[in-house]
């Protein structure tokens, strides 16, 4: 089992109305996308947040059991649920307003992380869990816990808008990718960090504090890989875009399936992966996130939607 941690929450789309706005909602939060699309792609997942008891939360709690994610590490409290308003820019890319303050998942302390048994073989954390309190001290402290049992994975998935302080983000998401074996960022992310550096470069830096394997993905320009077998790349997917909401996340969930699929579960085996076979993975991820972008909001493919590995 993998188990994912960070927010879930409600991505409301907005569109003008008689009335003034009328809204979709759409269940979301980046770990809670990431763990129903290892759940889609038939990888045991179960995702540790802090989760509310209104109705909102109910029915995020309600998803995850229809999609066959296990709900034994959430953790229940009358705070409220986060909304996140979502307005897609004529390129598909979401531009993201969150109201979560005091909000649940946010609300995670370190006293009520869990205990794992041998049947978790890895960890994903990433998005505003890692830097808002308590959860992203309470997340840091999961991961030094576990970083030398199992395989931790990182997608900083960076949102100024819910902490602006770009100092706060570098220190924190570099604190975890020292941790990480496996460390997936977009471009963006990376401008959005060090503006004046080549994302490359700053994904060379990283795989030099610790992870195995550094991806960068760069949307339709395809992703690039660092690792021992040294730097590869592979080419975008054309796809006609609904929206890019959720393409990230289906992204991760794939290439944590692609290792699974592969036995590919320690920094061991990472470290041993020849130019091909990485190719092979990340062509898999590249795959399930076009599919993504051709679908409203965060509707990540399953199994069959995707070729074989």
């Amino acid at each position: 089992m993998f188990v994912v941690c960070g927010e879930a929450l409600w991505d409301l789309f907005g569109s003008e109305s008689e009335q003034g706005l009328a809204f979709d909602a759409r269940i979301g939060g980046s770990p809670f996308n990431v763990a129903v699309g290892l759940a889609r792609l038939d990888q045991p997942s179960a995702l540790f947040t802090g989760l509310s008891t209104d109705r909102l939360g109910e029915r995020l709690r309600k998803a995850l059991e229809i999609e066959g994610v296990a709900t034994e590490l959430l953790v229940r409290s009358e705070r409220p649920t986060t909304l996140s308003l979502v307005d897609v820019g004529p390129d598909g890319g979401p531009v993201y307003a969150f109201y979560g303050k005091g909000a649940a998942d946010r609300a995670i302390e370190a006293g009520a992380l869990p205990d794992l048994d041998t049947a978790v073989w890895g960890l994903h954390a990433g998005s505003y869990s890692l830097v808002v309190e308590p959860v992203g001290s309470a997340l840091l402290a999961l991961f030094e816990r576990e970083a030398d049992r199992r395989l931790l994975t990182l997608d900083p998935n960076v949102r100024l808008n819910v902490e602006p302080r770009v100092t706060l983000w570098r220190e924190r998401v570099e604190r975890f990718v020292r941790l990480a074996g496996v460390v997936k960022v977009s471009d963006e992310d990376l401008q959005l960090l060090y503006p004046d550096s080549d994302p490359i470069e700053i994904a060379r830096r990283w795989r030099d504090l610790g992870p195995s394997l550094v991806i960068v993905t760069r949307g339709a320009q395809g992703a690039e890989a660092l690792a021992a077998a040294g730097q590869v790349t592979i080419s975008g997917r054309p796809v006609e875009v609904v929206d890019t909401v959720g393409a990230g996340d289906a992204f991760q969930a794939a290439l944590i399936t692609a290792l699974a699929l592969r036995n590919l579960k320690t920094r061991a085996s990472l470290e041993a992966l020849d130019g091909a076979t990485i190719a092979r993975i990340l062509e898999y991820a590249a795959a399930a996130a076009a599919l993504a972008c051709a679908r409203r909001g965060a509707d990540l493919p399953r199994r069959d939607d995707l070729p074989p590995l």
